[in-house]
């Protein structure tokens, strides 16, 4: 059995660890708040942005784009969004885990896809499994604005219209609620989904110069527009899995800490009494 000094010991060392734990939970709480209402209040313009672009594209007019059709596919480009940090339980396994099983069931060779890393877990990820990994951002802010990450979301879109890709497929984590995140795999482009909601619009809309020259304004920033609202839905999935983590750990040092102090009792009680009957039988003895 640990002597009382080790218990003690341990005792401290478990209190402080749940203090920092529970701090590290509430710091998580706000800003999982924060970034749901910034997810949330993204839906409104990227909803609108598709209504517009899909009344163009799915209107009988001759407008086309080269973002709007499939082509043979050569080479996949793969954006995965992952976090920075650790400490958020199965936040980033669970996306890269998905991730390598796609690479390992439809490639063989290296020639065949590309990686577009946002954050430096799946970063790290793929640099020392060799993956190859064309674009990356580490250290985006916990609330990102879109001139935080304009550059690769525009850089990332141009690989597939330069040809460089012929498929970008997204991987992150969907905020489902505070206890519930879902690994998300959708792809990104080329766009095919777009024309679905154009026969529900009913308002008119009259294009200047022609829809061609606007759908390539906006079929871009419609792309760009994807992939920061996948990454503020993922942002809000970090937080909301890290505050999860923190207070499991926070409630698994609470159970330790109570055992512990059992055991510290048990052992003091032990040695009181061990203490007892030595004087006892030291009083024996001298009768």
């Amino acid at each position: 059995m640990a002597s009382l000094k080790e218990i003690e010991n341990r005792i401290n060392s478990t209190t402080n660890t749940k203090q920092i734990t529970k701090a590290m939970e509430l710091v998580s709480a706000s800003k999982m708040s924060k970034a749901e209402e910034n997810a949330r209040s993204f839906v409104p313009y990227s909803e609108k942005i598709k209504e517009v672009v899909s009344h163009i594209a799915g209107s009988s007019s001759d407008a086309e784009h080269p973002m709007l059709k499939k082509r043979d596919i050569k080479k996949t480009g793969y954006l995965v969004i992952t976090s920075d940090r650790g400490l958020a339980g199965a936040f980033n396994s669970n996306v890269l885990r998905s991730l390598n099983k796609t690479i390992e069931e439809n490639h063989s060779s290296t020639d065949e896809y590309t990686i577009i890393a946002i954050g430096r877990m799946g970063y790290d990820f793929c640099r020392k499994r060799g993956l190859p990994v064309t674009k990356s951002i580490i250290g985006l802010a916990d609330q990102p604005s879109f001139a935080d990450i304009k550059e690769l979301a525009n850089e990332t879109v141009q690989l597939y219209s330069d040809e460089e890709i012929d498929e970008l497929i997204l991987f992150y984590n969907h905020y489902v609620s505070a206890i519930s995140q879902q690994v998300t795999q959708s792809k990104l482009l080329p766009i095919d989904d777009i024309g679905e909601n154009a026969s529900t619009i009913d308002s008119q809309y009259e294009y200047e110069p022609n829809e061609e020259q606007i759908l390539e304004v906006l079929l871009p920033q419609y792309a760009e527009s994807l992939i920061y609202g996948a990454i503020l839905d993922s942002k809000a999935s970090e937080h909301a899995a890290r505050m999860t983590a923190m207070k499991s750990a926070t409630d698994n040092a609470d159970e330790l800490i109570d055992d512990l102090t059992l055991s510290f009792n048990r052992a003091r009680q032990a040695a009181i009494t061990q203490e007892i009957t030595e004087i006892i039988g030291g009083v024996a003895a001298l009768e």
